[in-house]
């Protein structure tokens, strides 16, 4: 017993002196590393203390990475300008991405609303998931279990939509490119879209609701394994198989069909064809970010694995919201001619006139007046008789003295889209 005075007498007054001692992270490490050294100098007792000690450190670990204000050992200042540049940058490019396929003629296709169900999945990522972060960082709340059971619910949601969406767009490229079947009902693909939505809200709802999945903001649960395994295989496995077995026979096909000198597809063939491959490129952009965090979501069930690297994954997952609008910015043309045409619409104003009609006879015209419109896609600007060739007021009139309205410019109309379909090894 005297043995085991002087140790324990040295560990009452470490700990009685620990605050001043351990003002930084550093010093802490030092008291508890003193600590636990006497205490293995007590006999029989070092591999208790060692396991006692090795299990209070999880705590620490599970409070640096938070699944909603991201690592603390970034400033907040730091966390909240990386959220809030993810927000804005991948909001925007979402939106601009949507009015794309409004207002491109080229991409005003019924298929494309697939894009454009995508891009809303994204914009909900980018709209609600990271803004709520950044919100809770302001606040200066370190953890949220609401605020994280929200975006798990989500991030979850849009991430089944997403693969289910993909892979119709997949299905309709096969169809639009190697088929002469029609394409799809608007209200065929409406309905569809409704039931997806509807679908994986309704499963994503259940882990929260009956606590049949694994906890991701506590991880404490495994949650349901069979639940789990049947949810992966109808809406993770299946659709990315289907979706690959599309483009791939895709490619294969039209490679094939371009070797023959004799092919000579139409323009929108390869408009078409163009665009098959930006949505192949945003479903390997959609694979390279998920597939790291799905693996450790896979071999977490077994093995445990540190919150850092769990967490750092799953943000690197949900990132690909901010990234997937600026693919198809950069690798298809008719997309980028629409955002070069959003921009100047929204950051760049066109001065524009009108005429008014004379209420009297008398010959004398009222002058006209300039209004600031935004014009899209085509530019097309009308200018006052004033700033004309004419001189000042004069412009075309007609034979009763009443100035003329300016003819209204129309936009031509874009060419019938032609399918080539392959049948018995030929394109026709």
């Amino acid at each position: 017993m005297s043995g085991m005075i002087i140790p324990m007498t040295r560990i009452f007054c470490l700990i009685k002196t620990s605050p001043p001692i351990a003002s930084s992270t550093h010093n802490a490490h030092a008291v508890r590393v003193i600590l636990f050294m006497d205490l293995i100098n007590v006999s029989g007792t070092g591999p208790v203390v060692a396991a006692v000690v090795a299990g209070a450190a999880m705590p620490q670990d599970a409070e640096s990475v938070s699944p909603v204000t991201l690592s603390s050992d970034w400033s907040r200042v730091a966390r909240l300008l990386l959220l809030a540049s993810l927000a804005v940058i991948g909001s925007v490019g979402n939106v601009f991405m949507i009015s794309a396929v409004m207002i491109e003629d080229h991409l005003k296709k019924r298929g494309n609303a697939f894009i454009v169900n995508v891009a809303l999945a994204d914009l909900l990522i980018t709209g609600l998931v990271i803004p709520a972060s950044a919100v809770v960082i302001l606040s200066g709340i370190e953890a949220s279990l609401t605020v994280c059971k929200f975006q798990w619910f989500l991030a979850v949601v849009c991430f089944m939509v997403t693969v289910l969406t993909l892979a119709a767009t997949a299905a309709e490229n096969y169809v639009r490119l190697l088929s002469s079947r029609p394409p799809m009902a608007p209200a065929a693909i409406t309905a569809l879209l409704l039931v997806y939505w509807a679908l994986c809200s309704i499963t994503s709802g259940l882990q929260f609701a009956f606590d049949i999945s694994f906890d991701y903001c506590t991880r404490k649960t495994p949650g349901l394994i069979p639940y789990q395994v049947t949810v992966g295989i109808v809406f993770v496995f299946m659709p990315v198989f289907l979706t690959f077995i599309c483009y791939f026979r895709i490619v294969v096909r039209v490679r094939a069909a371009r070797a023959r000198p004799s092919f000579k597809p139409p323009v929108t063939f390869g408009w078409d064809y163009s665009l098959m491959k930006t949505n192949m490129y945003s479903f390997v952009l959609f694979v390279v970010f998920w597939l790291p965090f799905g693996v450790v979501l896979a071999v977490g069930t077994a093995h445990s694995i540190p919150n850092r690297i769990f967490y750092n994954l799953a943000w690197f997952a949900i990132s690909k919201s901010c990234v997937n609008n600026i693919l198809y910015c950069v690798t298809n043309r008719h997309f980028r001619n629409a955002y070069v045409n959003l921009f100047h619409y929204c950051c760049c104003k066109t001065t524009v006139s009108f005429s008014r009609r004379q209420r009297g006879g008398d010959g004398c015209s009222r002058p006209s007046g300039d209004v600031r419109v935004h014009i899209i896609p085509g530019y097309n600007m009308y200018t006052s008789p004033q700033r004309g060739g004419s001189g000042g007021g004069g412009g075309h009139s007609t034979s009763t003295g009443k100035r003329a309205q300016p003819p209204p410019m129309q936009t031509p109309s874009p060419p019938p889209v032609e399918h080539i379909r392959y049948t018995h090894g030929v394109w026709i």
